[in-house]
C-alpha cells in the first residue's frame, strides 16, 4: 500500500514531536540532571521528581512511536502535557510561550497521529457543516 501525502505529513509531524520530546525534554532530564533540576525548581517541581518525569515522558513517547500502541501513547502523553500546563499555570509562567506550550505540542502530536493513522481518523472524523 502506497503512503499518501496525508500519511507522510502525519509521519513528519509525529517525527517532529518525537524528536522534540527526546532532544529537548527527555535527554536533559537524564543527561544533564542539574540543569533540568534548576529549570524545574522555579515552577514548583521538586528535584527528586525530575528523573521520574523524564522516565514517564520516555515511556509515553515510545508508546507513541510504535503503531500498535500509538493511540495509548498519545493519550498517555496528553496526560503528561496536561500536567505540564497545570504546573506552568500554577507557577504564573507566561501564557503563550510556557503555559500553552503543552497545547501546541499536543496539537502537533495528535495531528500527526490523526494524519498517519486511518483508524484514528475513523474514530475522530472531521465533521462538515450541518
Amino acid at each position: 500500500m502506497k503512503a499518501t501525502p496525508l500519511v507522510w505529513t502525519g509521519r513528519v509531524l509525529s517525527a517532529l514531536f518525537v524528536l522534540f520530546m527526546l532532544g529537548a525534554s527527555i535527554a536533559p532530564k537524564f543527561l544533564m540532571p542539574e540543569m533540568a533540576e534548576q529549570a524545574s525548581t522555579p515552577i514548583g517541581v521538586s528535584a527528586d521528581h525530575v528523573l521520574m518525569i523524564g522516565a514517564l515522558e520516555l515511556i509515553g513517547t515510545l508508546l507513541y512511536v510504535w503503531r500498535r500502541t500509538a493511540l495509548m501513547g498519545a493519550i498517555f502523553m496528553t496526560a503528561i502535557l496536561g500536567g505540564a500546563i497545570a504546573t506552568h499555570m500554577n507557577a504564573g509562567s507566561p501564557l503563550y510561550s510556557h503555559t500553552l506550550f503543552g497545547v501546541w505540542l499536543g496539537l502537533v502530536m495528535w495531528g500527526g497521529l490523526w494524519l498517519r493513522d486511518e483508524g484514528v481518523r475513523a474514530m475522530l472524523p472531521l465533521r462538515g457543516a450541518a
